[in-house]
């Protein structure tokens, strides 16, 4: 077996990929800010260095482990490289830690403190840049950032998004996206990976905590919370618990405490989706349209095929999430029920997830401008609101949550981890479609692996499904699908590595064991549940019989059911890309490029899209952004069937588009 000598320790070699692995085996705890086992490496912050034996010093994450190797991992000369490197760091970050988001929870602070950093040699960095409050889920503060690249390689490489890159050189080197555009101007799913991996408080999740204590505090309101399935098997992590653990009671025992009038699961609304949504499926696969049916639980997801695949729109189930399900049956069911009117209604989620702030506010989901959703929390918010209030919560009692919307079977519970959506709908439609309880385990789509597929016979019928998660494994599936590689029914998709359990709004840092460790607890809670299957749970039979009348009836339309659009972008606006693609149509290309999009070829394409739709020649055309006609010099660039045309800035838009018409003569 191979082996090396770490200070003085005989440690063996067992396939580890580089020398910080094996250092940590060994039990020793090399400090790190860019390093993550589930990115590449890019050993950028020189932290986790080590003195090789003949003093040669390299950085351990990017060095591969050799037998025989001779290493130290604590001289004094490597004490004083990491001191200086931290000292530089600190240097040219905003100090103002007390008021930090990540203030307590911030590594370079935690480092800091460990390696005895009292005094910061050098001075303030000179100038500071505005915070981007933009995004409805995510905040950036360029002035904490320390250019680790961790959400760089984050949103890049396991989303596949790249919203975030590294611009300009030397020392004005920052991260930020594409001409350093706000968040809300840019492709970004609300995600909020980049806020998990995030060792400061760069990237932070946009509070609402403040909007839900003036709720809490005014009488008017009856404020109502409902608490996502995988947001009790990880709060626990923020008082000192291992994860996985199951705290619902001691959850709903905390937000009484804090003021919440009514407390109930969102895994009764998820039972609710699967009985819609297996609905919807089991008449697709009668029908053979729009398949294979994507989920549409997961708002980055649905977010994704707005920007970029509106051609999968029909594809996607039309029932709304959980979330928006639960905020909208209680807010209707409360007004006619119980005569309080929708607006004296405070509807609160706690979520383990950044993007549904952004669905939230989604204006689908505000009918007569009152939102389902009134405001969400994230796990670490709600966090943060029972220490405010002073709650010992590792010593409270457990409490049941309120009826009717607390009462949830375990197919609802699993909702919160990759695979349980489609694991749910798959025992529903087994159980409708056989008439037998025995509720079987589909192992097939349990897991960590990144794509999961199975293929199953229930009396008589052949079921393809496929679960994807993570956005950049999506992609290369969608690839598959739309080359005809692959053929599937049912795709359940979430935009995090495991689903809603590793979701940017859980504490962190997030990686593979937590979440693993999560998912246990959950699939743990559905074992412990007496019922298993959706159409199982009495209350959902109630809520039918009393108030919503059938599953895809008129009243579950209304209230359960939504649909999507094309969100293309141009110039931070959502426009609609023609696409007619099959058809013989005139064929219009913009090019977006660097140089044209400095040139105005966004705004070209915008005036181009709308002129089309406004003299009705949206059938006749395909209207697309491509990159590059290599005329950088002579742009914007616009290419009309065969002919290329430069030059095209704003003030051209209209004899442009007489081009086009003539074209179609």
């Amino acid at each position: 077996m191979s082996e090396m000598i770490i200070d003085g320790r005989k440690v063996p070699i067992n396939g580890e990929k580089n020398i910080l692995e094996v250092v940590r085996k060994a039990g020793i705890d090399l400090p790190t800010f860019c390093y993550h086992s589930e990115l590449s490496v890019y050993g950028a912050c020189r932290m986790c260095l080590i003195e090789v034996d003949g003093g040669n010093i390299m950085a351990s994450c990017s060095t591969p482990p050799r037998d025989g190797m001779v290493i130290r991992t604590n001289t004094e000369r490597l004490r004083r490289i990491r001191k200086m490197a931290l000292e530089l760091l600190l240097a040219n970050h905003d100090r103002d830690c007390t008021t930090c988001e990540k203030s307590g929870n911030c590594k370079l602070q935690s480092l800091a403190e460990r390696f005895g950093i009292n005094q910061v040699r050098f001075g303030h960095r000179e100038k500071t840049s505005p915070k981007d409050t933009s995004s409805p889920s995510i905040v950036r503060d360029p002035n904490k950032c320390i250019l680790c690249g961790d959400c760089v390689r984050m949103c890049g490489e396991i989303q596949g998004i790249g919203v975030l890159d590294f611009a300009y050189r030397g020392s004005d080197v920052v991260v930020a996206p594409a001409f350093n555009k706000k968040l809300k101007d840019v492709n970004c799913v609300n995600c909020g990976q980049c806020v998990a991996i995030c060792p400061t408080g760069a990237l932070t999740i946009k509070s609402e905590i403040s909007k839900v204590w003036d709720a809490l505090n005014d009488p008017e309101f009856l404020v109502v919370v409902q608490v996502a399935p995988a947001v009790r098997v990880a709060v626990g992590e923020r008082f000192g618990m291992k994860p996985g653990e199951l705290l619902m009671g001691q959850m709903v025992s905390a937000l009484r405490r804090l003021g919440f009038d009514k407390v109930f699961d969102t895994s009764f609304s998820a039972d609710l989706t699967v009985v819609e949504e297996a609905t919807e499926f089991l008449n697709r696969v009668e029908s053979g349209e729009s398949l294979p049916q994507f989920t549409s639980c997961c708002p980055a997801w649905v977010k994704y095929v707005e920007q970029f695949h509106p051609e999968l729109i029909p594809n996607l189930s039309t029932c709304r999430s959980p979330q928006q399900m639960f905020g909208s049956l209680v807010k209707k069911f409360y007004e006619e029920k119980l005569g309080i009117s929708r607006d004296k209604i405070f509807m609160v989620s706690i979520m383990p997830c950044t993007a549904k702030k952004f669905e939230a506010q989604r204006p689908e989901f505000a009918p007569d401008g009152i939102r389902d959703v009134d405001a969400v929390l994230t796990t670490e918010e709600i966090s943060r609101m029972i220490k405010e209030a002073g709650i010992v919560f590792e010593e409270l009692d457990v409490e049941s949550l309120d009826m009717p919307f607390g009462f949830a079977t375990g197919a609802g519970v699993i909702f919160g981890v990759t695979g349980g959506v489609s694991e749910a709908v798959l025992r529903t439609a087994y159980l409708r479609l056989t008439g037998d309880h025995s509720q079987p385990q589909f192992d097939e789509v349990r897991g960590m692996d990144g794509v999961k597929e199975a293929s199953l016979s229930i009396s008589g019928k052949e079921i393809r499904l496929a679960v994807v998660h993570s956005l950049s494994a999506t992609k290369e599936l969608l690839k598959q699908i739309a080359d005809g590689t692959v053929k599937y029914d049912l795709v359940e998709v979430m935009a995090c590595p495991g689903g809603c359990i590793g979701g940017g709004g859980q504490p962190g840092p997030s990686d593979s064991k937590k979440r693993v460790m999560r998912a246990k607890g959950l699939y743990s809670a559905d074992k412990m549940h007496q019922l298993h299957t959706s159409d199982e749970n009495p209350l959902i039979q109630r809520i039918y019989k009393e108030f919503l009348d059938e599953p895809s009836g008129e009243r579950s339309h209304e209230l359960l059911h939504t649909s999507y659009g094309s969100r293309k972008r141009i110039s931070g606006q959502d426009i609609e890309i023609i696409n007619n693609r099959g058809a013989s149509k005139l064929e219009v290309s913009v090019c977006v490029g660097t140089n044209c999009y400095l040139k105005g070829s966004y705004d070209l394409l915008k005036v181009l899209s709308d002129k089309a739709e406004t003299e009705g020649l949206k059938d006749k055309i395909e209207l697309k952004a491509t990159f590059c006609m290599e005329r950088c010099g002579k742009g914007p660039t616009v290419k009309v069937g065969e002919r290329v045309f430069t030059g095209m800035t704003l003030d051209k838009a209209d004899e442009l588009f007489n081009h086009i018409k003539n074209s179609l003569k």
